[in-house]
């Protein structure tokens, strides 16, 4: 659907995205996950062809150049930055950028009552931006992206900023739209929605990517193994060799087979009162990469 090869974008000294590659394919919803200042809102923007690659290439399924108007038309953007007008009503707004893409009468109408229908905005149809929610802004942002039905939806940290009950309806909607075989790239720094919205993460950190699979791939590959916290029944004898940090009678593991390392410890005498198990997550894979937190700034 989408392949990015090589991209480089400098900013003086400074370089935003080093030699960033992937493809998107058809069907994906795609998850470019890194910390503030990685490199995924100007990666994104290399993708449709706003700014120039100072290296690299970006193709489209057929080929095309995204910056080529005509296969522009094909791929819709919700920037992180709301494109609104807030003088305008909700209603209004989807109707001027239907318009852009060639959308008129009939069709023109049907796909803005889609859109407010989607946005969960159909009741404040007439009502000016302006007086809207920071998460009902984001609602349309994201309906504005789709009004022209877009081959691809590009979409950068679509919750930024949003209430919970926004954040909600966003997420059931990106779900619906992965449903129904919509293709996305979804930019974030939070963990949680790329595990629950994205069927392959890219995780990107000072511009360049660290590693790119499917969740599962990447658990097994960067996760570290379960961690496996227990208290145990007596302190162990002096010189038991243990297979992680002793804080008390709570010996803290990782073990990429518990029940395996339960029964070796069992057979060296080691008993436990508790156990507790904490599978590898995104944070786990985050920190096995690059030693910090996801949340931190690049």
């Amino acid at each position: 659907m989408l392949e990015a090869s090589g991209l480089v974008k400098r900013y003086g000294s400074r370089t935003a995205v080093d030699g960033v590659s992937f493809t998107v394919r058809r069907g994906d919803t795609l998850g470019l996950l890194g910390p503030n200042g990685a490199g995924k809102t100007t990666t994104l923007q290399m993708l449709v062809g706003a700014i120039a690659p100072d290296a690299g290439t970006v193709r489209f399924a057929d080929g095309g150049d995204p910056g080529d108007p005509e296969v522009r038309r094909r791929i819709g953007v919700a920037p992180q930055t709301l494109a609104l007008y807030p003088e305008l009503s909700a209603a209004e707004n989807l109707a001027f950028f239907a318009s852009l893409y060639g959308l008129h009468g009939a069709r023109r109408r049907e796909r803005v009552a889609w859109c407010l229908d989607f946005a969960g905005l159909s009741e404040r149809q007439r009502d000016r931006v302006a007086t809207f929610s920071g998460g009902m802004q984001r609602r349309l942002n994201l309906a504005c992206a789709l009004v022209h039905e877009p081959e691809l939806l590009l979409l950068d940290e679509p919750t930024v900023g949003v209430d919970p009950q926004s954040r909600n309806h966003i997420f059931a909607r990106i779900l619906g739209l992965r449903g129904a075989g919509l293709t996305v790239l979804y930019t974030t720094h939070y963990m949680e929605e790329a595990e629950r919205l994205c069927t392959r993460i890219a995780i990107l950190d000072h511009g360049r990517i660290l590693a790119f699979d499917g969740l599962d791939a990447l658990l097994r590959a960067h996760g570290g193994g379960v961690v496996v916290e227990g208290e145990l029944e007596a302190a162990p004898a002096p010189g038991t060799r243990l297979p992680g940090e002793l804080d008390g009678l709570t010996l803290r593991m990782r073990s990429d087979d518990p029940p395996r390392t339960l029964r070796e410890l069992a057979g060296s005498g080691l008993h436990f009162r508790t156990l507790r198990m904490e599978r590898p997550d995104l944070e786990s894979v985050f920190l096995h990469l690059t030693g910090r937190h996801l949340r931190d700034d690049a």
